[in-house]
């Protein structure tokens, strides 16, 4: 049955033209355009719907409401985030931020040309891989490299280059599903490879690779878990062991290591992790590993390896469609030469691992500070974070957080999340938590004024039920 009275508060809604033609929106008008304003106005009378139809309201549009939904319009979609989860490689906030050195060449490259393609020397045409290559070469000890558009699309196209319409051997154990629902052996038969699962979920020893080389067999295959171990009653063949198979039956060996970790990380208190040298070294053909993960560059996907190889990989069509971009490959040509001059520090992903807790501390109290002088009360706690994007999945990260315990943690979560920049912590234990591990020191005066903001927006009431972790979640993957 229709509301008389509503149906009567939703014709007073006022019109667009109302809204761009009042005092308040000829002034916006002036100053943003009339598209953005007329789209503004929609924006806003849709609000004020939404409200009237929940019981709030009395279906008018105020000045600020309407400048608030000009802001809202003009803000674009991708916006910077004050990541206070503790996750250092967040998949959902793009991974790896990039080192100062890195965002310089990238804002060179794209204010104006480049000679991506171009030989300074002799004049001609020349590859984008040219910078790319040496670096790559020096830093894994492997003969030739490629950078491609991302992981997924480096395995792709090794597998298309050496296999397709004929067979790859891989372990029943190392076809995980990755990020976003994608899974490993969906994405890899695109490749037109057919794939020969070998061993059980848990085991899978050499012999179940050898008893599978058939004369329709193109390579051997080993792949990264990603974002989960396999720990107990468990065993699988050592890539140098499946190395040497393929050396003996004339076989390649596509080992996907995922994370792109160049430097040992044991020194700064992980888990060892396989490095691309080490792969090379164990005797693969082709190493495959993604640029914005361990590495902390942007988004791409390295092949290094063989150059009778890497060569073929070169020539097929299909890498002109994954091929790298001048933006990327200038950021991750910056990215290598850290590594290679013994200043990987520099690098934010690196350096959020390498974080001790004195430093740590040090940090949460300074925000603890900020936000007691901006009367939010808080405390700080000891918590573990994560290293992220499918890399070293069983290592935590002792950090540091200031604890908020309001009544109204969800609200204020979303508060957090809506504003500029947004804010976002992790719910846990009817608190709100910022670990410090991921918010860098030149960023703890900006997040105090957002908590701040928020806190006083929204005050506390009864308090909320739960425990549950409401964070953003982790998502790991090879792309």
């Amino acid at each position: 049955m229709e509301d008389p009275e509503k149906n009567s508060l939703l014709r007073r809604l006022p019109s667009v033209d109302a809204l761009t033609s009042s005092a308040a929106g000829r002034a916006l008008g002036a100053r943003h355009g009339r598209l953005p304003l007329a789209r503004a106005a929609r924006r806003a009378i849709a609000d004020a719907r939404r409200l009237l139809l929940a019981g709030e309201g009395d279906g008018s549009v105020s000045p600020d409401a309407l400048e608030a939904a000009l802001a809202a319009e003009l803000a674009p979609a991708q916006r910077r985030v004050l990541n206070a989860t503790g996750v250092v490689l967040h998949t959902n906030f793009g991974r790896a931020p990039l080192a100062a050195a890195a965002v310089e060449r990238l804002r060179e490259a794209a204010e104006g040309y480049t000679n991506l393609e171009y030989d300074l020397e002799s004049g001609e045409r020349g590859s984008r891989q040219a910078a790319l290559e040496p670096l790559l070469c020096e830093l894994t000890s492997a003969e030739a490299a490629l950078a491609v558009n991302n992981n997924a699309g480096a395995v792709l196209l090794a597998l298309t280059a050496l296999g397709q319409g004929r067979e790859a051997i891989v372990s029943r154990g190392e076809l995980v599903e990755i990020g976003g629902g994608f899974r490993v052996p969906d994405v890899m038969r695109q490749s037109g490879v057919q794939l020969v699962e070998v061993g059980t979920t848990n085991k899978t020893r050499l012999a179940d690779y050898e008893a599978a080389v058939t004369e329709r067999t193109a390579l051997l295959v080993k792949v990264h878990r990603s974002n989960f171990a396999m720990v107990g009653f468990c065993e699988e063949a050592a890539p140098a062991e499946v190395a040497e198979l393929g050396r003996r039956r004339g076989l390649p060996l596509l080992d996907d290591l995922g994370s792109g970790c160049l430097a040992d990380v044991a020194p700064l208190g992980l888990p060892r992790e396989r490095t691309a040298a080490d792969a090379v070294r164990d005797g693969a053909s082709l190493v495959t590993f993604s640029g914005d993960k361990l590495l902390g560059g942007p988004q791409a996907g390295i092949v290094v390896g063989r150059r009778e190889l890497v060569e073929r990989l070169r020539r097929h069509p299909l890498q002109r469609a994954l091929r790298i971009d001048k933006l990327s490959a200038a950021a991750l040509e910056a990215t290598l030469r850290l590594y290679r001059d013994g200043r990987e520090r520099e690098i934010p992903a690196i350096a959020m691992l390498a974080s001790r807790g004195p430093e740590l501390r040090r940090r949460a109290e300074r925000l603890r500070a900020a936000l007691a002088a901006r009367e939010v009360p808080c405390e700080l706690v000891e918590t573990s974070g994560q290293v992220g994007g499918g890399a070293l999945p069983l290592a935590e990260l002792p950090s540091w957080a200031v604890a908020l315990r309001p009544g109204q943690l969800e609200p204020l979560a979303a508060r957090l999340r809506k504003g500029g920049p947004p804010v976002i912590g992790r719910l846990a234990e009817e608190r709100l938590l910022l670990d410090v591990r991921t918010v860098g020191d030149g960023e703890v005066e900006l997040l105090s004024e957002r908590v701040a903001e928020a806190w006083h927006d929204v005050p506390a009431r009864a308090p909320a039920g739960g425990g549950r972790e409401a964070g953003v979640q982790v998502d790991g993957g090879h792309a």
